[in-house]
This record gives C-alpha cells, sequence and structure tokens, in this order.
C-alpha cells in the first residue's frame, strides 16, 4: 500500500515529505501539503485506501484550531462518496451511511465541546466502534482518550505557513 500511497501523490504533485519508519508496531508518514486543495486530496486518497479490519477502522485527527482536520476530512469523506462534510461541533456525531462501499457507515465525531469523557457513551460509542462496517474519523481524540482502542491511525496537523501543513500519520496496532 505504501508504494501506491507513494506513486499516488507524485503523480497529483503534491508537495511531500515522508518517512517511513518500520516495525511491527507501528508505521509511520510525514506530507507537507502546501494548499487546502492537497490536504483534501491527501484525506481523500487514505479514505480510499482503508480497508475493514476486525473491528472499526478509527482515523484520530490532532491539532490546533485550522490547522487542517475539517478541510482534510472533506477530501476523506469525499473519498467515501460523501459529499458535504462539515465540523459537528454543536451535535458531536455525523454518521453518514456510505452505498457501494466495504463500509457501511461513516462516523465523524468532534469532541471540542466534550467536557467528561463519559458522554462519548450516550452517543453508543462503544458500539459503533467496535463494528468493522464503520469508518470512524474523531477530531479532537484527547478529549475521549480513555475510550479509544489501540489499534487506530492517527493523523496529527501542524501549521508551517499560511496555507502549508505538516501532517504525520502513524498506524498503530
Amino acid at each position: 500500500m505504501k508504494d501506491k500511497i507513494v506513486k499516488f501523490l507524485k503523480k497529483m504533485s503534491v508537495s511531500f515529505f515522508m518517512t517511513f519508519l518500520y516495525n511491527r508496531q507501528k508505521e509511520k508518514m510525514e506530507y507537507i501539503t502546501n494548499n487546502f486543495l492537497k490536504t483534501k486530496e491527501l484525506g481523500k486518497l487514505i479514505s480510499k485506501k482503508a480497508k475493514p479490519q476486525k473491528f472499526a477502522n478509527i482515523f484520530c485527527l490532532r491539532g490546533d484550531l485550522g490547522a487542517g482536520k475539517t478541510t482534510f476530512l472533506q477530501g476523506f469523506g469525499s473519498g467515501l462518496g460523501v459529499e458535504k462534510i462539515q465540523s459537528p461541533t454543536f451535535v458531536i456525531m455525523n454518521k453518514f451511511s456510505l452505498k457501494k462501499q466495504e463500509f457501511k457507515n461513516f462516523y465523524h465525531f468532534d469532541c471540542y465541546r466534550i467536557e467528561n469523557q463519559e458522554e462519548i457513551i450516550k452517543l453508543d460509542f462503544i458500539e459503533i466502534i467496535n463494528n468493522p462496517k464503520n469508518i470512524i474519523a474523531i477530531e479532537w481524540p484527547e478529549k475521549i482518550e480513555k475510550f479509544l482502542p489501540k489499534s487506530r491511525t492517527e493523523i496529527r496537523f501542524k501549521i508551517i505557513g499560511e496555507e502549508k501543513r505538516k501532517i504525520s500519520i502513524e498506524v498503530k496496532k
């Protein structure tokens, strides 16, 4: 999969710096995107490469306000066939039914306004993350850290210029 991602990104002419760290536990990649369109394209690529596993496929997005998390998720959703993604800050969770996909549902959680980690349980979070037919993106996952499984993909966003972002992706198993 790594070679396909590299070829695809080169074909898209995304400016990026990539580092791979291999061992049995994790894989880490770093990308530099020069504008919001490239950030969206990277999100789309990542969602298209996701495959069902034993439990839900979980992507935890971390970064400051304005770092590109929602922009990335707009592309991510597009790769799954969801055309309109907005941050669900006031409702905490949005659910999208997927058609003609290996996944049945896409859940987008924005935990920014969560004050107590237990609040997430009321949204059937444990059931959602245990269903292998679900693909999940979580903004501000540090707010619900104790409920996150070890097996997940961590995506960190860092602002390095007006439109330039460093996006680090680490697969944890």
